[in-house]
Formats: C-alpha cells, structure tokens, sequence
C-alpha cells in the first residue's frame, strides 16, 4: 500500500482507475415478490419509476467543467491508493452504484457474532386513536410478528397508504424522528405518527409538491422544507416553508429570490445548523435565519461564488466555482452569520467536490469527471489538507434510486470525531463490510464483515461506537447493530424478526432509515400511487 501524498493544500492526482458500477443489489429497496400484499411491488418492466442514469453530482454546478490543460496549481504525480469509480448509468431503475476501490489485502476478518444486548426499552407516548378503523400503525390486517423466533424482537407497526397519483409515482422521500413523533412526506403533505402506535397526530399541507428537504432539524424539531411554486410540470423549486415536526404547526414562509440573471433553481437542496438554512442551487446559494425567515446572505456577485454548502455543529463550508479560465473550484469555510470566508482550499484543474462526508472535522470526497479518478482527503480547521485516505477494498459510495444527489446526500458513509466508517461494495449472495479510517493517519483501522450474504450499512457514530444496520433478507430480517470502538464483535440492540415481516422490509423502495431510542424506522422514498395499499413506514422495537 503506497503512503498517500500530503502535498500543502492540494489533492495529489490519482495513478489509477476505478471499477464501474454494477447494478443495486436486490434484497435492498429492489422490489420483492411474495404472497404477503405489503411486500409485493410490480413485475419487471412495469415499474412507474422514470429509467434515467444517476449521476455523481460535480460540485458547484452543472455544465461547468473546467476546460482542458492549462492551469496553474496541477497536483503532484504520485501514486494515490484510494479511488472512486465515476457514476455511470445502472441497467435497472432502481438507482446506481459507484466504487471506491482500493488494492491490497489486510488478511480476512473474522465474522462478527452479534450478542443480546441490555439496551434499555425505548420511550416514547402513544397518541390519541382516532376511531379510523386503522388498528395500531395502519391497516394491516396480518399479524406481522406470528412466528416470531427466540431473541427476535418485534414489529412496533406498518403504516400503509393508499393513493392514486401520477404514472411516475409520488415521492416520498423525507423522513424524521423527534421525540414522540416520526415525520413522513408524502407528495404535498408531512404527516406525524406517534412512535410508540403509529397513530396519526398531524398533517400539514402544501399548495404544491415538496421539492427539497433537509434530514435536520433544529434541537427543538424544527425543520425546513422546499416546494414548487404552483402544481403546474414547469413550477419552480423556490418557495420554503418552516415547520415545527413535534407539533405539526407550522411557520413562516417565502420565495427565494434570484441572486442574479444567472440564478436557476435547478436541483436545489438545503443545508441546516443552528438556526441558520441555507438553499443550495445551480450557481448560487442564500441562507436565512431559521426561527425568523430572515435572509442572513446571499452568494458574491463576482470572484468564487458558492452554489452549495454544506452545513453541521454549527458550522458552514461552502463549495465555490472560480470566475478564472479553467472554473475551478474552491472550498471555503464560512461565517454562519455573515457568510464570510477565512480561509480557502483550491482544488486543481479538473477537480470538484461530489460530497462533503463530514465539516467537523472536514472530509470531502473530490472527483475528476474527464479521469473518472476521486479521492477523500481530509482537512483541518485551517482548512489546509491533512491526510488523504487509503486502503483495500471495493468501497459502495451508493445513490438510492431517490437520486439523493445532494452535497451532503447520498453515500452511505458516518463520520465522528476520529474516524470515517465506509461499506465495501455488497456483491450479489456475498457479504460486505464496514472498514473505518482514521481520519489523522488515512489509513484502516479495522474491519468488520456482515456475515454470509449479508449487508451492513452505517447508521450513526458517536465517541468511537459505531451503529449499523444489517440488511434484511426475504427469507431473513434485518438487525442493528452496536460495532465497539475498536472493532470487536458486533452487539446486537434489535433482532428484527423473520417470518411474514422479512419480505416487507427488505423490499422497501430506495428506504430511508433510521435508529433513535431503541427503535428502528424503514420508510420507502416513492409510492406507485396506483390506488392499492402499499407499505409506507414501518417500525421495530423491543
């Protein structure tokens, strides 16, 4: 394994090349076939879904690639042993994949064995049953837990949903837990459930679809979301809207407005931290004051202009396009009350940001469109470069079908003070890992296999401790799991049971999950909306 280059505030360029992406694996978000209603999704080739290739999104924009040879600033010519294969488009509609691949072999790990863990019964008040005829969760009339096997915990609830919408489907791509609520978008609504029953709390509807959301919120349940400015195919993305998601209530709202001629809401997406939000698009960005709606600032009319930028523990780091020949493309750290910078990491010629993992401490995963090479290298607080990752192994940097492709979306990757925990690439029938990196040093720390056929996802880190789920499988349900901070074996906080529920939760459609308070929570990103029942949400716990 060759030592990463640490050239002073500059990417090294890599030596190598990439594998291209092989299509999403099935038993995750691929539609499943069964006797169980809740679990079944349309044959192949009836799918609503629209078949487009996801791309890795370079940062700041689109159709701003830098022009060919020229610039100053070229990084270095050695060898750098972590790579990212450029996205490409995936042969099903279920969404892409992209690789990191590193060379070399650390031996094999052994597999983990989970084991019963102490954790302690969630919390949580049921709310007030409306007398719809529901029954606890929804409308399921089986008893997902018959059959349950020994050590297995239980399904909370499943909340299904009937609608009939358009061809394409109706998204349903935001999801939070605060407190005694869990949150769901469904098209123009958020509706609220009770964590404990899945009783329906609260609904707040929009005058139009919901466009852009953040997964954030602010300490008291606060969150910010997008939607389009009239029902019509061509209706902008720039109206936002605060809502509180512990109450249902809902608070101010306005347009965005243009920074400049130039300014189009293509793709746009927010960032919270604090009491600020900011709304991302094409060129530019602008950021207001949560609890007020005030605009805080905008995007510089001239020199690098941020169209992005990435926001967590309340602080900003913005992804800039250079007004210089080549549009390059720079990184700033930024003052949350005043958008000003103090420092800035220029990236050389060709390079752009495709995500930001972590801006405390500062991870950023680069790419390079015309090589198909990336990189992940870490800064400091200074924002000069500190280390640039390496290691072995073909890392998953996966999109959901969702087309999450914004600046802090899409991979699955969880960042903690020290350490950045990646899923290797989960081949069909075999298993894959989780491998963490030390962020001081860029190199593995440990290694921690699913088990055969199985797939680990990172969840959530915190002092070291890491929290993952394995995959659910037809036959098999998934787990959550405790990995110890030094990679040892696995404690197991939930079992989720098998029976009639396995084939439910491993066919959820692109999921968005989550783990809070001793509960697991498993929602799909798209309903068919074809006037059936389809399962929407669905929780486990002990």
């Amino acid at each position: 394994m060759t030592e990463p280059p640490q050239p002073p505030n500059q990417p090294p360029t890599p030596s190598g090349y990439g594998h291209l992406p092989g299509p999403p694996q099935q038993g995750y978000g691929y539609p499943q076939q069964g006797e169980n209603p809740y679990a079944q999704q349309p044959a192949h080739g009836q799918q609503p879904y629209p078949q487009q290739p996801p791309t890795v999104p370079a940062y700041p924009a689109h159709g701003l690639q830098p022009p060919a040879p020229g610039a100053s600033g070229m990084p270095p010519k050695k060898k750098l042993t972590l790579l990212v294969a450029a996205a490409v488009a995936s042969l099903l509609v279920l969404g892409g994949v992209g690789y990191v691949t590193f060379g070399g072999d650390d031996g094999d790990p052994k597999e983990p064995v989970a084991q019963e863990s102490g954790d302690a019964k969630p919390s949580g008040s049921p709310s007030v049953d409306k007398g719809d005829g529901s029954g606890p969760g929804g409308n399921q009339q089986t008893d997902l837990n018959a059959g349950r096997k020994q050590g297995e915990d239980k399904v909370l609830w499943l909340k299904t949903t009937k609608i009939d919408g358009p061809g394409a489907g109706v998204a349903t791509k935001g999801q939070w837990v605060v407190g005694d609520t869990v949150a769901k978008t469904v098209g123009k609504t958020i509706k609220g459930y009770a964590v404990a029953d899945g009783k329906e709390k609260w609904t707040i509807t929009f005058p139009a679809e919901i466009c852009g959301m953040t997964r954030r919120t602010t300490d008291d349940g606060k969150t910010v979301v997008m939607y389009a400015d009239s029902p019509s195919a061509t209706a902008n993305c720039n109206q936002i809207r605060m809502v509180d998601l512990k109450t249902g209530k809902e608070g101010w709202s306005k347009e965005v407005a243009k920074e400049s001629a130039f300014d189009m809401f293509i793709d746009p997406s927010l960032a919270m931290t604090g009491d600020v939000v900011t709304v991302n698009r094409l060129t530019r960005a602008t950021a207001f004051r949560i609890s007020t709606g005030e605009k805080i600032f905008g995007s510089p009319a001239e020199g690098c202009v941020p169209g992005a930028y990435a926001a967590g523990g309340g602080k900003l780091i913005g992804i800039a396009t250079c007004n210089d020949p080549d549009m390059t493309v720079e990184v700033q750290d930024a003052d949350p009350a005043t958008g000003k910078k103090t420092w800035t990491y220029r990236l050389p010629k060709g390079w752009k940001v495709s995500r930001v993992y972590a801006v405390d401490p500062i991870v950023l995963h680069l790419t390079n469109a015309s090589t198909k090479e990336n990189s992940i290298v870490v800064l400091g607080p200074d924002g000069k470069q500190r280390t640039t990752l390496s290691g072995e192994g073909n890392f998953s940097t996966e999109c959901s079908a969702s087309h999450d492709d914004t600046l802090q979306g899409c991979a699955t990757a969880v960042v903690d003070a020290g350490t950045l925990y990646l899923p290797t690439k989960a081949d069909i029938g075999k298993a894959n890992e989780i491998v963490a990196f030390d962020l001081a040093t860029g190199k593995a720390k440990w290694r921690v296999p699913a088990g055969e056929g199985r797939t680990l996802e990172p969840l959530k880190a915190a002092n070291g401790q890491l929290i993952a789920y394995r995959r659910a499988e037809p036959n098999m349900g998934g787990e959550v799991l405790s990995v110890p901070a030094d990679g040892s074996t696995p404690t197991a906080l939930l079992r989720h049971p098998s029976g009639l529920s396995a084939p439910i939760e491993s066919s959820f459609y692109s999921p968005q999950v989550d783990y809070a308070d001793g509960r697991f929570f498993i929602s799909t990103s798209r309903l068919l909306a074809q006037d059936k029942d389809e399962k929407l949400l669905m929780v486990f716990g002990k």
